[in-house]
């Protein structure tokens, strides 16, 4: 008898990851405040209904083999997004302290689990090491941005603006959502030798405890 469907898989894990990214970069971009509070609102949001989503993918879709990136991820998502969720917390410095190290830690677990999955030959190493990498980027891209910067610059016939370095550090934050989100959404959009993967793995864990206790 062959193993029922499973109603959540990793293409669903992969196309909810791509869609709320989908939603910050849009919120961002269509934003024409990109000050602390708005940026780290539209965090706080991004990265607690992340979490959310991978607490859902460590219970019913990934091996037992493979969860603790999951839920060390959802973990620093749940707290880099209580944090920044706090109104009278969002500050320029509370930005890019938060966000940056979210990016660097979180970027990090999901690089070394890519990493990890290489070596065993996981179908999901590419995508978790390229979404790892552009978290580390940008953590180390949001850290290089000086304290304090201020650049005016003039466009004819339309004035002289003034650059922030929260705006470059909120524009940055954006641009990451909106590349996460590309790639997350062709990966879930084609993802049938992941799913048969994964679902393969998962019945051979359950397998090997009915198999060991089989022989006497």
């Amino acid at each position: 008898m062959s193993a029922p469907a499973r109603a959540f898989t990793m293409r669903h894990v992969q196309l909810l990851r791509a869609l709320f990214a989908a939603v910050a970069a849009l919120m961002i971009t269509f934003s024409s405040d990109h000050s602390a509070p708005v940026g780290l609102s539209v965090f706080s949001g991004f990265v607690l209904i992340t979490a959310l989503v991978q607490m859902l993918a460590a219970w019913l879709v990934v091996p037992a083999g493979s969860r603790w990136s999951y839920v060390l991820l959802s973990a620093v998502g749940i707290v880099a997004g209580m944090v920044s969720g706090i109104p009278a917390w969002r500050s320029d410095d509370l930005f890019f302290v938060v966000v940056s190290s979210w990016a660097i830690v979180s970027g990090g677990i999901e690089l070394l689990a890519g990493i990890r999955a290489r070596r065993t030959g996981g179908m999901l190493s590419r995508d978790a090491i390229s979404v790892g990498a552009l978290g580390v980027l940008l953590g180390v891209a949001l850290l290089l941005i000086p304290a304090g910067f201020l650049q005016e610059y003039t466009i004819d016939k339309a004035g002289t603006f003034v650059l922030s370095g929260i705006i470059l550090g909120v524009g940055m934050f954006g641009g990451y959502a909106a590349i996460v989100a590309v790639f997350l959404g062709i990966a879930g959009l084609t993802p049938k030798q992941i799913d048969a993967a994964t679902a393969a793995s998962g019945s051979n864990d359950s397998a090997a405890p009915a198999e060991h206790g089989g022989e006497r």
